[in-house]
């Protein structure tokens, strides 16, 4: 199960909630059971890993409304069965008509550095950005996939007409934003049927989003991108006063991108390159943790803890001077990722003395997402990570339609003249780190999470678990985490009294919470053809593995005939 150099202190900081899957012949993880098993279904008829991850994906849009849905968007990590790796972009951009003061800032310092009047960036028509899922999505599937669109569409069409049971976790999840919720009717009318959050157990029926669906079945992107239902929502928008319009649907278009490749102790990671800051910086988080013993150190020690708080705040130092839209803002992405950076900003890291940073390079988004990991059995590996960004996105439902826009206007900073400010047709940077990690040329793991900015530094943390101490994937998904970008060290409430006052000591200010980041979606690969699937506690996450295979050639029965 786990190394010997860190059972005895994580044994007494947590015990694995969930039990992981094992399988020969796929596995789906995602963060509700439904979809998983519409993965699995796809897996178990035939299709592919990306057969598999786009109706997965789908079928989150339904069961996991406040997550992800097709007016959002998103990057996919692919690993294709003859070993390339493909990133697709489908990212949101800002809309035609978006300019840079386009909203009115409340404050020029953490911890509402992105809070503007009235919060429209956030909430309502105009926290909306140009929509990248769908067009995404049905590419991937074309390009890569071996089932039609209509076919992998039929899970998430049944359970948006019959209806699913909601889970604690939606429930809690309407609960939390119920004020918000409460000024679109429609919303009110779905979430709220009697003035109060819908109950665990309650069948949802989305009658009017399976309508969506079959549109999108039959005409594939181009009824949002350029058809009617874009048409529609941009009407919508127009009247409510947004500043979407269809030009920004029928002009949208994905970008494929090469991953990032790095080294940590062996093993290859590839990741995101921008405009996700993800792959780039746990790279660099990475290359400087390299340089120390960190299974020495021991899991959940205050000295490695140190050390992870450390090296975040130098990749957000970095991340808030340059990482953004490519075709827009200079990334220095070579030297992020050079060993030899990573070299020099160790040699300023005191091991025992917390310290504020500067960026290294010249040239905060919502942890509200969804993601899945999905591999097949000939090797095809999708990490895919979507979102319409917080909660519910911007609080209100299209009329006619089912559909729950993004706010990704939120991801932008609203001061001109830094490089995540609004530009129009931008794309908005994330810490999206869908990350597949390779160890003697083969798949090792594949992984990622929802969290926003706690992404990537969850990821490296989990990397860390998994080589450096040696866990089992469901250990090193659900063990706990901390995240600073700066300010406060959050540090999930397993964590010992002591080893918090430990960090306090050496100057960090730790702030206790229930959790860092969402509910982590992993595979694991042996080298005897084994893939094992884990997800963590913090979601509704659940792995759904495909065995068995056909019959044994030869193996049909033959009653006796002299009967």
């Amino acid at each position: 199960m786990g190394g010997p150099g860190w059972r005895g202190r994580a044994a007494a900081l947590f015990e694995c909630e969930k039990r992981p899957a094992t399988s020969c012949r796929g596995m789906v993880v995602t963060n509700h059971p439904l979809a998983s098993a519409a993965g699995a279904e796809i897996l178990a008829a035939g299709g592919n890993a990306i057969d598999a991850t786009i109706a997965a994906l789908f079928t989150l849009t339904v069961v996991e409304p406040m997550m992800v849905g097709i007016l959002g968007g998103g990057m996919s990590h692919i690993r294709l069965a003859d070993g390339r790796h493909v990133v697709i972009d489908g990212l949101s951009t800002a809309p035609l008509a978006a300019r840079a003061d386009m909203f009115r800032p409340v404050s020029d310092t953490l911890p509402d550095y992105l809070e503007t009047e009235s919060r429209e960036n956030a909430i309502g028509p105009k926290a909306v950005a140009a929509p990248g899922n769908l067009a995404a999505w049905c590419e991937t599937l074309e390009r890569f996939g071996t089932f039609p669109l209509a076919d992998v569409l039929e899970p998430a069409i049944r359970h948006a007409a019959r209806g699913f049971r909601v889970t604690p976790y939606l429930s809690e999840c309407i609960a939390e934003v119920s004020q918000d919720m409460g000024h679109d009717p429609l919303l009110a009318a779905r979430f709220f049927p009697d003035g109060a959050p819908v109950k665990a157990g309650t069948r949802l029926e989305q009658g009017d989003y399976a309508d969506t669906l079959r549109a999108i079945a039959k005409e594939g992107a181009r009824v949002l991108h350029g058809g009617a239902l874009g048409a529609e929502i941009a009407g919508h928008f127009a009247r409510a006063g947004g500043v979407l319009v269809a030009e920004d649907f029928a002009r949208y278009a994905t970008v494929t991108r090469e991953p990032v490749r790095g080294t940590y102790r062996g093993h290859e990671i590839v990741g995101l390159p921008p405009p996700s800051s993800g792959g780039v910086h746990l790279i660099q988080m990475l290359n400087i943790l390299e340089g120390y013993d960190i299974a020495a150190l021991g899991f959940g020690s205050a000295e490695a803890l140190h050390l992870i708080a450390e090296v975040l705040k130098i990749a957000f130092a970095d991340r808030r001077a340059a990482t953004a839209d490519p075709a827009f803002v200079a990334v220095p992405v070579a030297r992020l990722i050079d060993k030899a950076y990573a070299a020099e900003r160790r040699a300023m890291l005191d091991p025992g003395r917390a310290q504020a940073w500067g960026a290294g390079v010249a040239a905060a988004e919502s942890a509200n997402t969804t993601h899945l990991t999905v591999a097949d059995a000939t090797g095809n590996i999708v990490a895919s990570t979507q979102t319409i960004n917080s909660l519910f996105g911007a609080r209100f439902i299209v009329p006619g339609t089912g559909l729950i826009p993004n706010n990704y206007m939120y991801i932008f900073d609203p001061h001109p003249g830094h490089a995540l400010s609004i530009a129009p047709g931008k794309r908005i940077t994330t810490s999206q780190s869908p990350t597949i990690v390779l160890r003697d040329g083969r798949p090792f793991a594949a992984l990622g999470l929802p969290g926003g900015l706690r992404i990537f530094g969850t990821v490296m943390q989990t990397l860390l678990n998994l080589i450096d101490h040696e866990m089992s994937l469901q250990e090193a998904v659900e063990a706990p985490r901390l995240w600073t970008q700066g300010h406060l060290v959050e540090v999930e409430d397993a964590v010992p009294a002591i080893v918090r006052d430990a960090l306090e000591a050496k100057g960090h200010k730790t702030h206790l919470v229930a959790h860092v980041a969402g509910g982590m979606n992993a595979i694991q690969f042996d080298d005897d053809g084994t893939m094992t699937g884990a997800a963590c506690w913090r979601a509704d996450g659940t792995p759904v593995a495909v065995g068995g295979g056909p019959a044994r050639k030869n193996a049909r029965f033959w009653p006796d005939r002299a009967r």
